[in-house]
């Protein structure tokens, strides 16, 4: 026989999580569908979640894990391949089983797509970065470089500014020409020096971050090497949310990428289904996941309990007639 759940919840980050731990004390039968590729993996570290400030990404969901356990919540190593809704939903997994729940919670995140500059994707989460929220201040006062990838990249060398006195501006594929007038001036007040020419690779020596290097030809030097010990670059966010498009869900366009249009709690447009973290938003950190799971899960809570209410009320009625 099929299992049946309360709820479903399709990936084990942080914001999985989170709502699990609130659907596990409310007493409600869940399960965790994690397929184990967290965004922040290449972390060494996360800050910012007051009290786990500096913890390891990997030991922060190892706890979390541990936590759900206690309530009964069931996790599994596996991913959702497809889900039909019907009167419930019937969640199929790659490993083969299927399972049936009456609410889901979507928190499958986004991945990062890195510029192919070789070596970025090798240094991703150590001095190659792309948070200075989450990495600016163990990096302060290094000498910075930010790779740009399209004139919005401005607004990140202006922000990491605030970390650095020595900021460079690599242009890479986007022509001076493309910047605006005041594009200039705020670099140019904070003090982010603009270097013209696409980057060929970055220099790593005794495996740290030495430099970047130029390619041959370009306008400030071919194969000129700037001096840098960290390396600011902007991913292309891609969220994860092929299963929230099959069920129908209503997206929305941002800089960022698509995303589900949500309510306040997370209910997306389709009725039943909840999403969190980045699986609504590029800027989801993990304290604002976190307390996304948990509004999806106390949504679902209150909404199954009215839900089985005026189930009750009807059939009491009925046998009244």
């Amino acid at each position: 026989m099929t299992e049946r759940y309360a709820v479903v919840v399709v990936g084990g980050g942080t914001a999985g999580l989170s709502a699990a731990l609130v659907l596990g004390r409310a007493r409600h039968r869940t399960l965790v569908v994690d397929a184990g590729e967290p965004r922040n993996a290449p972390a060494a570290h996360m800050q910012g979640y007051l009290s786990r400030d500096g913890m390891p990404p990997a030991e922060f969901l190892a706890v979390g894990r541990e936590e759900i356990a206690r309530y009964g919540v069931e996790l599994v190593r596996d991913r959702v391949v497809e889900v039909e809704k019907g009167e419930d939903f019937a969640v199929v997994l790659a490993g083969g089983r299927t399972v049936r729940a009456r609410r889901l919670v979507i928190a499958t995140g986004l991945k990062d797509e890195l510029p192919a500059v070789p070596g970025v994707a090798e240094r991703f989460g150590r001095d190659v970065l792309h948070c200075p929220f989450c990495h600016g201040w163990e990096v302060r006062d290094q000498p910075f470089g930010v790779l740009a990838t399209s004139p919005a990249s401005v607004h990140q060398a202006l922000i990491v500014s605030q970390w650095s006195k020595d900021v460079r501006f690599f242009l890479h594929t986007v022509a001076e020409e493309e910047l605006s007038d005041q594009d200039l001036r705020r670099l140019a007040a904070a003090g982010v020096e603009v270097v013209p020419g696409e980057v060929a690779g970055l220099v790593v020596e005794d495996d740290r971050l030495t430099g970047v290097r130029l390619a041959g030809g370009a306008p400030s030097g071919g194969g000129t090497v700037h001096a840098r010990s960290v390396l600011f670059v902007a991913p292309r966010p891609v969220p994860q949310t092929g299963l929230l498009e099959r069920l129908g869900a209503e997206l929305h366009e941002t800089p960022f990428g698509a995303y589900p249009v949500v309510d306040p709690t997370g209910l997306t447009t389709v009725p039943g289904v909840w999403a969190a973290g980045n699986a609504i938003g590029f800027a989801e950190q993990v304290v604002h996941a976190a307390s996304g799971g948990y509004r999806a899960a106390s949504a679902i809570v209150g909404d199954l309990l009215m839900t089985d209410l005026d189930a009750a009320a009807q059939e009491q009625a009925a046998t009244q007639e």
